[in-house]
């Protein structure tokens, strides 16, 4: 038997952990460099932004994806600052109310700085109105010419009635005039002549009485019906008055904002209306306000403000003020549809709900119009309507307000239905890779709207000159978060823990929301021990700290093994039992825990059983590495009989779900100990996915699992024996923990790396797997030639038990013929 050097594939400690040297760095400490301004290591993407705000094209929105935390809103957000502050300014937009279709709101466009101008006109107009038109009605000469009118119609009416008194007098008739109307009567001498006397009268006298009352009474009644046109014609001409006088001052109040507002030909318009209906009602201003017409929302503008006069007032939708700066950039952390596009706002009144066209309320597209608009996809993807609201807007280059409850169908109130606003709008949504391709798999107009994807990546280079970029990173969140100045060793500390976060040696996180964090509480520690600079010792400080608040999970888990409860071997050796490694993620927290796996095998059809999966506990990823197990034997052994084996293998004590391939490896030790029959070192812990070639390849969380399996035997005592195989590509990713280094350097601990199986077998038996020969043999002793030959006796027992089955049933089948 040939032993195997167990030393050969150990990965050098310094391969474990790629320190920075504090001392290539050029400055002492953060105070020296300049806080980088843009992002580093996201050229390509923020190529893509400068494009997006650029082109002048509508359809060409941005999407910004990538993990959260990289900078991407606040990088996007100061490229697109610096482009809009030499963009124009955008003009203001104002709802006024449409005099002939009231519940038609109309939209004007004004220049910049000139839409709350005219409405604080308005509001001045209909102030000094509210005072001239009372005054000009209280004097002298208006009150002259109405009584000169209604004298007119009274003396008009008197002459009437006076002539058919007269004429009824002369023929003996009188005109009474009783609680029910007017009456005729016979007379004599002046007197009314009573029923008894009138009786008493010849009958041919009788009869000419009552004919000739018979006819004044057609005369009254013509007359009666006379009066109320008489009556019209005194309203006619009292309104002819006021409007008269109302016409007066009506235009000279308005004569100033015509002047002001002659330039823009909308508002000149709006202007004429306003003066028509305000002479047409300048009895509003006589009145005390105590009844409004059902059609204005009983709810004025402020508390100095009547609701009679709220048709006249200017709805400000968007105003750009003279000290704005640019176009505008709007980020809508709430995008609703109400807060998206606008909504029309109702009052209860009356056990009604009412509403006009001041109470429409401008959403954020209509802010961030002639601008950049800024969302976070997944808050605008869960918000109802939200989504395709937006969509709409953009494809129709126009912002329609919109009911909720008419996109569902739902019975609402009366409301109204305003003019739509042209939209011209840059949008950029915020959002991680998987919302970015699901919405370009699933939805057909995305790609259509949103034309530039600006991919910020994950991590950067660690080269040299992206160190000393790195350190002006460093500075930057420094600077804005008023920190204390970190000094060399601190930055390469940081640096260290960065290419950790990005489970890489030759990477740097660009996760800038971590990086500040860990920097924020470093300069806590700091402040602590009494510092004025942040060092190496503050920053690992709060890497400690940081792990030691979230690992009691850990702790829990490292106890039930070291316990007992949950059976693992850290020495000794076993046949069929490996300690494989998995990685647990807690929120933002990660450990990896060592767990038994167990193979079994014996003659059979050439089945492996997954029992994870039959229990289904397993998910497609676990269970496709153990479908790759069978195409490993099937092409590294007994190519000329079948695989006539029946083996499981399982996860003991594991009672969740397992997935991943990770295992693929330490499934395929276990499975090949136990067929030929060699034990596994349990000493060492394995982790690494294989191919059916037998190539053992990377996985990911190999810094947690190599450290969990570490605090185990540390836990119960560093033998110098203990240690972990990867894969030899993980090899680039290690960045190790301080301590785990320490424990290899003084021999006490070990990482191997391995590239096959047969290496990974090799050092786990201590006998060498053994390569096939020019005989196509296997060397013997070898685990390769125990493995084949123990096959190959499944093979032929399986033969002998199928041939004696066919015997038996050939048997059988005689005895009944």
């Amino acid at each position: 038997m040939v032993e195997v050097d167990r030393n050969a594939l150990r990965v050098a400690p310094g391969e474990l952990r790629r320190r920075c040297d504090p001392s290539r760095l050029t400055f002492r400490s953060t105070a020296d460099l300049d806080p980088t301004i843009d992002l580093i290591g996201q050229d390509r993407a923020l190529a893509a932004v400068r494009f997006a705000a650029s082109i002048d094209q509508p359809e060409f929105n941005l999407f910004a994806l990538g993990p959260p935390g990289t900078g991407k809103a606040t990088a996007v957000r100061a490229l697109l600052k610096a482009k809009a502050r030499g963009e124009a300014i955008p003009g203001d937009w104002v709802y006024v109310n449409n005099f002939e279709t009231s519940h038609k709101p109309r939209a004007m466009r004004l220049p910049q700085g000139r839409a709350r101008k005219l409405a604080d006109s308005m509001v001045e107009v209909i102030d000094e109105l509210r005072t001239a038109v009372p005054a000009m009605f209280e004097s002298e000469d208006y009150q002259n010419r109405r009584r000169a009118i209604d004298e007119h119609v009274r003396a008009a009416q008197e002459e009437a009635f006076e002539a058919l008194h007269g004429k009824a007098q002369a023929q003996g008739i009188a005109i009474l005039k009783t609680p029910m109307g007017f009456a005729m009567a016979p007379a004599k001498d002046g007197k009314v002549l009573k029923p008894e006397a009138f009786n008493e009268l010849p009958e041919a006298e009788r009869t000419a009485v009552e004919q000739k009352i018979a006819a004044l009474q057609k005369e009254l009644e013509a007359l009666l019906q006379h009066v109320p046109r008489l009556e019209r014609e005194r309203q006619r001409n009292i309104r002819e008055l006021n409007e008269e006088l109302a016409e007066v001052a009506v235009q000279q109040t308005l004569s100033e904002v015509e002047e002001a507002f002659a330039d823009l030909s909308d508002v000149r318009e709006h202007l004429k209306a306003v003066e028509r209906d305000l002479i047409r009602n300048v009895a509003l201003f006589l009145s005390d306000g105590q009844e409004t017409p059902e059609s204005v929302v009983n709810q004025p503008l402020d508390s100095a403000r009547d609701a009679r006069f709220r048709r006249y007032m200017v709805n400000v939708m968007v105003g750009n003020d003279d000290g704005a700066a640019g176009a505008p950039i709007v980020h809508e952390d709430n995008p609703t549809l109400g807060n998206l596009i606008g909504r029309v706002e109702h009052l209860s009144q009356m056990g009604t709900l009412v509403t006009d066209f001041l109470l429409i309320k401008p959403g954020a597209l209509h802010r961030a119009n002639g601008g950049y608009l800024l969302l976070d996809a997944r808050k605008v993807l869960m918000a109802p309507l939200s989504w395709e609201a937006l969509k709409r807007a953009l494809k129709a280059q126009e912002v329609a307000l919109e009911s909720p409850a008419d996109q569902l169908g739902i019975a609402g109130t009366v409301s109204l239905a305003p003019d739509r606003i042209p939209l011209s709008v840059r949008v950029v949504l915020f959002g991680d890779r998987s919302i970015y391709y699901m919405l370009n798999a699933l939805d057909p107009e995305f790609g259509r709207l949103f034309k530039v994807g600006a991919d910020f990546d994950d991590t950067l280079d660690r080269t040299d000159d992206n160190v000393d970029a790195y350190a002006g990173l460093i500075a930057s969140v420094v600077k804005r978060h008023g920190l204390k100045p970190v000094d060399a060793g601190g930055v390469a500390r940081t640096v260290d823990e960065a290419a950790r976060l990005a489970d890489d040696t030759e990477k740097l996180t660009l996760h800038v929301e971590a990086l500040a964090d860990l920097l924020r509480e470093a300069d806590h520690w700091a402040g602590h021990d009494g510092r004025e600079t942040i060092t190496g010792e503050d920053v690992s400080r709060a890497v400690r700290e940081r792990i030691h608040r979230s690992d009691r999970l850990k702790e829990k888990a490292q106890e039930s093994i070291t316990r007992g409860i949950m059976l693992v071997d850290t020495d000794g050796a076993a046949v069929g039992q490996i300690n494989g490694l998995s990685v647990l993620s807690l929120g933002t927290f990660a450990f990896g825990r060592p767990s038994r796996i167990t193979a079994r095998a014996r003659m059979g059809a050439g089945r492996l059983i997954d029992i994870e999966r039959e229990v289904e506990l397993g998910g497609p990823l676990h269970s496709k590495g153990v479908m790759i197990l069978r195409g490993f034997l099937e092409g590294q052994f007994a190519h000329e009989v079948p695989l006539s084996l029946s083996a499981s293998l399982v996860f003991e004590q594991s009672y969740g779900g397992v997935d991943g391939d990770s295992a693929s490896s330490a499934e395929l030790y276990a499975l090949l100990s136990a067929l030929s029959g060699l034990p596994l070192a349990q000493s060492l812990a394995v982790t690494g996915s294989v191919n059916q070639h037998g190539r053992v390849q990377a996985i990911g969380g190999v810094n947690e699992k190599i450290e969990g399996f570490f605090d185990l035997c540390r836990a119960r005592g560093l033998t110098g024996g203990q240690g972990v195989l990867i894969p030899k590509s993980n090899v680039v990713h290690l960045m190790l923990r301080e301590d785990v280094v320490a424990a290899v350097e003084a021999g006490q601990f070990a990482v191997h790396a391995v590239e096959t199986i047969d290496q990974g077998i090799a050092l786990l038996t201590g006998v060498a797997a053994g390569v096939r020969g020019p005989d196509g043999r296997f060397p013997e002793g070898s685990v390769n030639a125990r493995v084949e030959a123990r096959l190959i006796a499944f093979a032929e027992a399986r033969r002998k038990f199928g041939a004696r089955t066919t015997d038996g049933d050939a048997e059988k089948s005689g005895d009944v013929a």
